[in-house]
């Protein structure tokens, strides 16, 4: 789940709080970045498992209404919430069940939150039309998930400060969980029951040892990227280039030179693309500027072994 996107952004973020906090210990600040990637990966636990705690909100619901209508001798509710199949799977999900016990954390901390969801969730349009649909299907219970977390998860502001009040990472981290969230919602099958694959916190070890890699390259050859940042800032005074615009383009430099199987246009575009996040509105069209003429002047000095397009550009405006 930990993609090249996910590090790229935790590395700007700590290279920066490297060089503010002027500790200049890098060993910690490795640590506190392989930390905040695990906290990305709690919260896209976390997040599946508030689709199951909304769910039980249902249930208990449901049993109180149950009673009361048999009370009353009126007709009984449906069932069709509490019985998902979607989330009786995720429910008992193996991966999920290990990874929330592991962790000690649920959401039954947040008893008003879930009540406030719960009801949003009846109260919708998707909800009126999943209850009165006639198909009943394992496939119709899982795609009303996916629109309900499309519509009332993925843009939640009580959401978000709940979140952010939780960890000071998760505000930065939501948006991107949220997408590998919905292709796991997607992903799910229902004949793989309990055992259903979730995605892994890396997808493989070179991952892994891409943020190490990146991360110490950056650091320890620092004053060799700043110094082809300034040979290439031609009329430009570099000493009054916005200071995250110099630490993003000192890690893009660590990226082009250090790993050869990456293209410098990709490199570039991922780059030019955080600093429309983290930087001025200028920074973007800089950037591209300044990494383009740094790679050529590698390249046709021989310390770069990488080709680029003749007249490659990053097409800024439609990123």
């Amino acid at each position: 789940m930990i993609n090249r996107e996910i590090i790229r952004l935790k590395i700007v973020q700590l290279t920066y709080a490297y060089y503010q906090n002027g500790n200049n210990n890098i060993d910690a600040a490795e640590k506190e970045l392989f930390f905040s990637l695990s906290k990305a990966y709690d919260l896209y636990n976390y997040m599946l498992a508030l689709m199951v705690s909304v769910t039980r909100e249902g249930r208990r619901r449901l049993e109180i209404e149950q009673v009361r209508r048999k009370r009353e001798g009126t007709e009984q509710p449906s069932t069709k919430l509490a019985d998902n199949r979607f989330i009786v799977q995720l429910e008992l999900n193996k991966m999920l069940c290990d990874f929330m016990e592991s962790q000690k954390k649920t959401w039954d901390n947040e008893p008003e939150f879930i009540k406030k969801m719960y009801e949003q969730i009846v109260n919708s349009q998707i909800y009126a039309d999943y209850i009165a649909d006639e198909e009943n299907s394992y496939e119709a219970d899982r795609e009303f998930w996916r629109k309900i977390y499309r519509t009332l998860i993925q843009e939640n502001e009580d959401l978000d400060v709940l979140l952010e009040e939780q960890s000071l990472y998760w505000n930065d981290d939501k948006e991107i969980v949220d997408t590998f969230v919905l292709k796991t919602i997607k992903r799910f099958e229902e004949k793989n029951k309990s055992k259903q694959e979730l995605l892994p916190e890396y997808k493989d070890e070179e991952d892994r040892e891409f943020a190490r890699k990146l991360f110490r390259c950056t650091v320890l050859n620092a004053d060799t990227y700043q110094r082809y940042m300034s040979e290439s800032s031609r009329n430009w005074d570099f000493n009054r280039l916005a200071y995250m615009d110099v630490v993003i383009m000192q890690i893009a430099i660590a990226e082009i030179v250090n790993f050869p199987n990456i293209p410098v246009s990709v490199s570039i575009n991922e780059y030019v693309d955080i600093a429309k996040l983290y930087s001025t509105s200028r920074s973007g069209s800089y950037i591209n500027g300044m990494l383009d003429t740094i790679a050529r002047h590698l390249i046709a000095s021989g310390k770069l072994l990488k080709t680029m397009e003749p007249n490659f550009k990053n097409n800024i405006n439609n990123k």
